[in-house]
């Protein structure tokens, strides 16, 4: 099956209306029915200011970048994406395709998420 890697790259701190925009991004993605996503912490990076930021000096704490990711279908991508735009939410994202698949399918899993290339 044919699907697209949404991954969101946000600053640990950053809020919309008041929640953590990581945990937003994850809320509003279950609320969409998508099967699955996660967040990851970086331990260190650099963005568009060229600034290196790293997990361990403490005066840095809330600068370090949180990564959600997505592996949805095309229709779950577009979904999410609309969302951010109503919601006016700024956020760099990177949409990749992608292949979806399970190895040794159950009977829970869609039939063609099995299938592989």
């Amino acid at each position: 099956m044919q699907g697209t890697l949404l991954r969101f790259y946000v600053h640990e701190d950053h809020r919309h209306h008041r929640q953590l925009v990581w945990e937003w991004l994850l809320e509003q993605g279950n609320k969409l029915g998508i099967r699955g996503g996660s967040a990851f912490k970086a331990m260190a990076g650099f963005g568009r200011h060229h600034m290196l930021h790293e997990a361990r000096f403490f005066e840095l704490a809330g600068t370090l970048t949180v990564e959600v990711e997505f592996i949805v279908t095309a229709e779950e991508a577009r979904k999410l994406l609309e969302l951010l735009h109503r919601e006016k939410v700024r956020v760099f994202y990177a949409h990749t395709p992608a292949h979806l698949g399970v190895i040794n399918p159950d009977a829970a899993d869609p039939p063609s998420i099995g299938d592989c290339p």
